[in-house]
Order: C-alpha cells, then structure tokens, then sequence
C-alpha cells in the first residue's frame, strides 16, 4: 500500500509535468527576452512553499549568471521594498494567485513602473492581471490525498523556474567557463580555472642537465630536486631538447654495463612533450593520459625565448590540485 501510494503521486507528478510543456507560450518567451536583457537584478517572492520554490530559483538564476535573489512578502511592507531598483525585474509565485501579502508589492510594482511575471496556476487571479507576463502552471489536482498539501502544484511551479534559468542561460549565451568563475569552490571550479602556471614547479626545482653532462652528476641532479626520477636537457640557448627519466636509465642498463660514464645526451629521449603555461591544468592531465607519460616541462610561448623551460608539471601536482 505505501509503495501503491509513492507510484500514485510520481506518476501524478509526472503527468502534471507532461501537461505544462503545451503551455510554453509566448508570455514565457517575452519573460526570457526581458530577464536576458535586465540590466538590474530579478526579485522572486512568494509566501509558504511557494516562497521556498522562490528562493531556489533565485538560487538556479544567480549561479547561472542573472543576478537575483529571494525577498519574503510578509517583509517587504516592512522596508524590504527597497531592496527593488528601478532598472529590476519582480517574479512572484502564488498558486491562486490572491496571497494577500503579495498585494502591497503589485501596488509598489504598479506606482514605480517596475516589470513583474507572474507564476501561478489562476489566470483570472489579481497576481495574474496585474503581470506584464503570466507562466501557467496550473494542476489538475494536487498529489496530497487530502487534496490540501501543495504538492503537485510546487512541483510545477519548479520545474518552470528551471525551464525559466535555463532558457535565460541559453538566451544570455552563458559557458561552463562563466559557470565555473562562479563556483570556484567546485571541482568543475577547480578544472576550468587552474592553469599550469597555478600547480607548476619553477626555478630551483627545475631539474635542467646540459646534453655534455656526464650521467652520473645526472642521475644526483634527479633524485635531489622537488621533482625526482626526470631531468631536462637544455643546449647552449637554454632551450629544452631532451629528457631524461628513470625508465631512459632502466632500459639503457639492459644495453650498457655502466651508463653512469655517458653524457645526457646519450640516454635523452628528443623532442619531450611540453605545455604552455597558460593552458588548463586539466589539458596538462589529458596530454600525459594519452601519451602515457607523468611529467610535462612547461614553456611560455608568448616570451622571447618560447623553447625555454620555465618549469615542470607532475602528475601528482595535478592529483593534488583535484583537478579530477
């Protein structure tokens, strides 16, 4: 029976949400036009579940790039009308559309020429006649069994404000990238804001050896600096041209009975990847995944000398930035 009762308001639900997609209409387009081109900030009241269903869609608008947020009727009377500037926008929710705290907010709307929309499931309501746009989301019954709880009702009423966000998000041409500057505190924060320049290691802790180096002075150089088990090879102009890894020494140890007498230049393998350090750290993970590879030398291409290393990039470096 408890499970018969779950399915019932779901599929309730649910059909309720099929039924307000054929009232997209153009009062929703016109409200989309209106909120993309606010050059203020959009207000959303509402009172009881109405308000909190208010108080998430100004949450989704705010993340999404539309300045907004929440303003409790029963306070606006009270001062917090001026929280409402000229250049605003004003969504109020009511599902009969006569919430009498609402009313002073119309009037204060009415006198100052301010835009409202209008969320509710009464057209013929005072909130709907005095709207310059009206979203539908009436229901046929509500989900409660004692037809008095609203249920499918706030569930309407929410699927519309994100139908609202996301149509504004989409109108407003707004990117991931906008996305992440606003959540920085995120992983996808963390991955579209880190630069390599951000987790890099950079002077003393570049291992760099000269192509004439002896191996020996090599194989110090790499097991004293921050970054151990790798080594750069620079020529005369300081450019990279070579690197040399733990494997480079183990696979030469099966041909040579002792490589510690060579030169770098002997064991280097050519033409080392390397990354801009500007580019996304999260590019940085991508290049060492597909070439099987766990350090990258970082170079600054837009400098006068774009070969030269200005630092070195571990994959643990990446690891520890939680970039993934």
């Amino acid at each position: 029976m408890i499970i018969d009762e779950a399915k019932r308001v779901l599929k309730m639900e649910a059909e309720a949400l099929m039924a307000v997609v054929d009232r997209i209409n153009g009062d929703f387009e016109e409200a989309v036009q209106l909120i993309s081109q606010c050059e203020g900030k959009v207000i959303v009241t509402g009172m009881g579940k109405s308000g909190l269903v208010g108080a998430k869609m100004a949450s989704t608008m705010t993340s999404t790039g539309t300045p907004s947020l929440f303003m409790h009727p029963a306070e606006s009377s009270h001062g917090d009308l001026g929280v409402i500037a000229a250049n605003d926008i004003v969504i109020a929710i009511s599902n009969q559309g006569e919430s009498e705290e609402l009313f002073p907010i119309l009037n204060y709307l009415a006198r100052k020429g301010i835009p409202l929309i209008a969320m509710t499931g009464n057209s013929a309501s005072t909130l709907a006649k005095a709207a310059k746009f009206v979203l539908d989301t009436s229901v046929q019954e509500e989900a409660c069994p004692l037809g008095l709880a609203p249920t499918t009702s706030t569930t309407v009423t929410l699927a519309m404000g994100d139908a609202l966000a996301m149509s504004i998000l989409k109108q407003k041409g707004f990117k991931k990238e906008n996305y992440a500057e606003l959540h920085p505190g995120g992983s996808l924060g963390r991955r579209l804001l880190t630069k390599v320049k951000d987790v890099m290691h950079t002077g003393e802790a570049l291992p760099l050896v000269r192509e004439e180096d002896q191996m020996s002075s090599v194989v110090s150089l790499m097991t004293s600096k921050e970054v151990r088990g790798v080594a750069g090879v620079v020529n005369d102009d300081e450019e990279i041209i070579g690197i040399i890894t733990d494997g480079d020494i183990r696979r030469r140890l099966e041909k040579s009975q002792n490589p510690f007498v060579e030169k770098a230049k002997d064991l280097m393998s050519k033409n080392p990847k390397t990354i801009e350090a500007s580019e996304l750290a999260e590019k940085a993970l991508f290049l060492m995944e597909q070439f099987t590879i766990q350090t990258l030398f970082v170079v600054d291409k837009k400098s006068n000398h774009p070969k030269r290393p200005v630092g070195l990039l571990h994959l643990q470096d990446l690891l520890k930035a939680k970039i993934r």
